[in-house]
């Protein structure tokens, strides 16, 4: 009373299409040059004239910090250097009275109406009036070098921006006291170009290695969840960076932003593209895991079946209704589909997935049990 039925299976076709190996990665997006604009001085922050997202051209004033302070410096040593020039004026007259003195005791001395001893004073006299003069313009190059450092200082408290950019980020409010003594202060963050940006993603080390310079690469941010962004890898960073003992490597996409859609810090997700082929011959991947009968190994074949030769796997194509083996050479593989180098597939045949839910519900023992049952019954 029994009937044969053959078993349901699912099949997929082969097709010719392309195939691309990626490595998915998360980043952030940032500019491409990033200044930091600090403060060399410290002070009260007097007067602030750029905001977040201010376009600023180099050397425009962004911040001024309170200047009395380094004024009052500037103008002490202003002082001090005429004083010292004052002092050479002073000590070149001396220099002159006491050469005229020395060469008047010269001229007497021959003539015994001077003793020996006030010739000598009135040598060492004019040799220190000499030396005194060459001590007054080295002081005087010392305060110039003075005010010209408080010149500088002075210039410090004009915070400029050192390039043509946008202000991104501000840490500075009017009235707020910058502290410079142990490190730099940064308070403006300028970017300079953001119709360019770059993504800085974290790569996993088993992956780094198939990354290579100019690799095609596509990212999509949270807030555009449908519009993919395009760009290549222009730099894989060599510095490794371990998070809870997973070791990460900074692999960086150029991001074109003309659209200014990207924003600084968002969060990116991206597909680096390490191979690809343009029109492989190519087989789902999945129907590399099928083997009729629950076979475990595709590279070993039933005793009436001859073995597959090395780099090769079997394949099942449904030919007449019925499983026939074919031998493949795999290349390329993306998850999805899987290259066929060489072997006995062509486009259009149908390989093998699995087969359906209620063939592998009729091996079960309960439904052959209720089956026979149902034959003696009948």
């Amino acid at each position: 009373m029994s009937r044969e039925s053959s078993l349901p299976y699912v099949t997929q076709k082969v097709t010719r299409g392309p195939i691309l190996r990626t490595v998915t990665a998360s980043g952030t997006i940032n500019p491409v040059i990033t200044v930091q604009v600090g403060s060399y001085v410290s002070g009260v922050i007097q007067s602030r004239y750029c905001d977040y997202n201010t376009q600023v051209k180099q050397g425009q004033l962004c911040a001024k910090i309170d200047p009395r302070p380094y004024q009052i410096v500037v103008d002490q040593d202003k002082a001090n250097l005429a004083v010292a020039r004052a002092q050479l004026i002073k000590d070149k007259a001396n220099l002159a009275y006491a050469k005229a003195s020395y060469e008047r005791h010269q001229r007497l001395a021959p003539s015994k109406v001077i003793s020996r001893d006030a010739l000598d004073n009135a040598k060492n006299a004019y040799d220190q009036a000499q030396a005194q003069i060459g001590l007054d313009e080295a002081t005087i190059d010392l305060r110039a070098a003075e005010l010209r450092a408080a010149e500088i200082n002075l210039g410090y408290t004009d915070i400029i921006s050192p390039v043509d950019g946008t202000v991104v980020s501000r840490s500075v409010e009017m009235g707020q006291t910058v502290a410079a003594s142990f490190q730099t202060p940064t308070l403006f963050l300028v970017a300079t170009d953001l119709t360019i940006m770059q993504v800085d993603t974290n790569v996993s080390e088993s992956d780094i290695g198939a990354i290579k310079l100019d690799n095609k690469a596509s990212f999509t941010v949270e807030s555009f969840p449908n519009l993919p962004f395009r760009g290549e890898v222009t730099q894989v960073r060599q510095s490794p960076q371990t998070i809870q003992n997973v070791v990460t490597y900074d692999a960086v996409i150029s991001a074109p932003n003309a659209d200014a859609l990207l924003k600084p810090g968002m969060t990116a997700t991206v597909r680096i593209v390490v191979d690809e082929r343009d029109d492989a011959l190519r087989a789902p991947y999945q129907a590399f895991r099928y083997t009729p009968g629950g076979v475990a190994a595709l590279s070993k074949s039933p005793d009436d079946s001859p073995a597959v030769p090395d780099g090769s796997v079997r394949l099942w194509v449904l030919r007449d209704g019925r499983p026939q083996p074919a031998v493949v050479f795999p290349g390329l593989d993306d998850d999805t589909y899987t290259e066929i180098v060489k072997g006995d597939l062509q486009v259009g045949d149908e390989v093998i997935l699995g087969e359906a839910e209620s063939a592998a519900a009729s091996q079960k023992p309960g439904f052959a049990s209720s089956r026979r049952s149902r034959e003696r019954k009948d």
